[in-house]
């Protein structure tokens, strides 16, 4: 198997097709467990009236339309470095603009320039799994603005039930190419005292993590790490 970074191929070109084709409409809540069948809902983000929140890889940016259309922000930022779920997402929601922006650009790149951009920055399941977190957790602090809030979603453990790791260290995991050839991609799973650590030497304070096992014990299920911080003022 030939390790292919996201750089030379979009490992991310077949997640989700199966859904879009049958399913274009805004989500009326959304879940922060890994199914997407329970647990806490969006309330976990605040009161996001009036304000700039961005979704860190957003895939077809479903949770970002939601907001969008549910929660009376300014604007939601739906950033995703992957070609093909950024034209997803424009397909499914290009509509809710400009309340909702598509941003195809990589969740690292995208927060080292926007310095004191955000009140709230959030992942599902996204960029901070796939995103060295000694880079994207400073950068993350930059972009909001003081006092603002970060929640992410994360595994608890590696799916099939390895536990996670008590170091910032990823592992590869099964990936395919847009031409369906196996590959690997990088993911990080880690324990909670690492999240952790990591949070607090990144600029961030008030810090809490929760475990979340799933609602229904079936082979995919996992537990599901909800981590909330607040940039240091």
């Amino acid at each position: 198997m030939v390790r292919v970074t996201p750089t030379t191929a979009d490992l991310w070109h077949h997640y989700g097709r199966v859904r879009a084709e049958r399913d274009r409409t805004v989500p009326d809540t959304f879940h922060w467990l890994w199914m997407q069948d329970g647990g806490p809902g969006p309330e976990i983000l605040g009161d996001l009236t009036g304000k700039v929140v961005g979704d860190l890889g957003a895939g077809s940016a479903r949770h970002a339309a939601h907001l969008a259309v549910h929660r009376a922000p300014a604007r939601v930022d739906a950033v995703d470095a992957s070609p093909a779920q950024c034209a997803m997402a424009d397909d499914l929601f290009g509509r809710l603009a400009p309340r909702l922006r598509i941003v195809r650009s990589d969740a690292l790149e995208h927060a080292r320039t926007a310095a004191d951009t955000y009140d709230v920055l959030y992942s599902v399941f996204g960029a901070l799994d796939f995103t060295d977190p000694s880079e994207l957790l400073p950068a993350a602090a930059a972009a909001l603005r003081p006092g603002g809030r970060l929640v992410f979603s994360t595994l608890g453990h590696y799916l099939g039930g390895a536990p996670a790791q008590p170091d910032a260290v990823p592992a590869d995991i099964p990936a395919r190419t847009p031409e369906g050839e196996e590959t690997t991609m990088r993911r990080w799973v880690l324990q909670e005292h690492v999240w952790t650590e990591l949070l607090a030497a990144s600029g961030f304070t008030g810090i809490g993590v929760d475990r979340l096992p799933p609602d229904d014990s079936t082979a995919r299920g996992a537990d599901t790490l909800l981590v909330t911080a607040v940039r240091r003022t």
